[in-house]
C-alpha cells in the first residue's frame, strides 16, 4: 500500500510540473489517503503482533 501512495505522489509531482493542477491535487489527495491507511494498518499489525507474543 505504501508503494501505491508513493506512485500517486510521483504522479502528483509530475502533473504539477506540467501544470495540471486538478490532476495533481487529485493524485496528491489519493496518495495522502493511502499513506494514512498504511500507517493505521502498520500500527494495528504491530499491536496485534505484540499481543500474540506476550
Amino acid at each position: 500500500m505504501l508503494h501505491y501512495a508513493v506512485v500517486f505522489f510521483v504522479i502528483a509531482l509530475i502533473a504539477a510540473l506540467f501544470g495540471f493542477g486538478g490532476i495533481a491535487a487529485g493524485a496528491a489527495g489519493i496518495a495522502q489517503v493511502l499513506f494514512f491507511v498504511f500507517i493505521v494498518l502498520a500500527i494495528a499489525s504491530f499491536l496485534f503482533g505484540l499481543g500474540r507474543r506476550g
